[in-house]
């Protein structure tokens, strides 16, 4: 009788601690429940970008969609003071068009296209071993597919959810970009 009634209450701690365990990595809602990497390799919570307009941009250095760096950093240089924070991912599940380590990448950037608009360390976004932030961003997003190519862009409203989604070849500066960003940025 005493190996069974220690086998039961074994098997009531597990059960509790496989509850706790559940309770304690509950499912985010908001982009504000990650805490990223940067390129310098400091966690930064992204709830440190609440109640700003996020565009959340998988990027890479040797893409024919690269030199939309010049116009994501357009785009924020001239909408940073209205409350838009552009975050560039790296990533390299695209052709291997980003082999870099995180220092060549943030010489890159900062070398041939002046960015200076945050940068995180490079991190997977599509596929085996694809970050929780962007299984997040795929599943919150108005279209759930995975993330197509380099320099998709997610639109994040200030209270930190997805609120649009737009695809590799749109152009930071189009109109369908920016009316998305004003609407965004107008509401509170």
């Amino acid at each position: 009788m005493p190996a069974l009634l220690t086998t039961a209450l074994i098997g009531a701690s597990l059960i509790a601690v496989v509850g706790f365990a559940t309770l304690a990595a509950k499912p985010a809602t908001t982009i504000y429940d990650f805490t990223m990497k940067n390129i310098n390799g400091k966690d930064v919570p992204l709830k440190h970008y609440k109640g700003k307009v996020l565009l959340v941009v998988n990027v890479a250095s040797y893409c024919g969609n690269t030199p939309q760096y010049k116009g994501l950093e357009k785009l924020y240089a001239e909408r940073k003071k209205d409350g838009l924070e552009v975050l560039g991912f790296p990533a390299n599940q695209f052709g291997a068009q980003e082999p870099g380590t995180d220092a060549q990448i943030k010489e890159f950037c900062e070398k041939t296209y002046s960015v200076t608009f945050p940068m995180f360390s490079k991190i997977v976004v599509k596929g085996e071993g694809e970050h929780p932030l962007y299984q997040w961003l795929v599943a919150s997003a108005p279209r759930h597919e995975d993330v197509e190519w380099n320099f998709a862009k997610f639109l994040v409203g200030r209270d930190g959810t997805v609120v649009a989604r737009f695809g590799p070849r749109v152009q930071p500066d189009s109109a369908e970009v920016t009316e998305a960003i004003n609407k965004a940025l107008a509401a509170h």
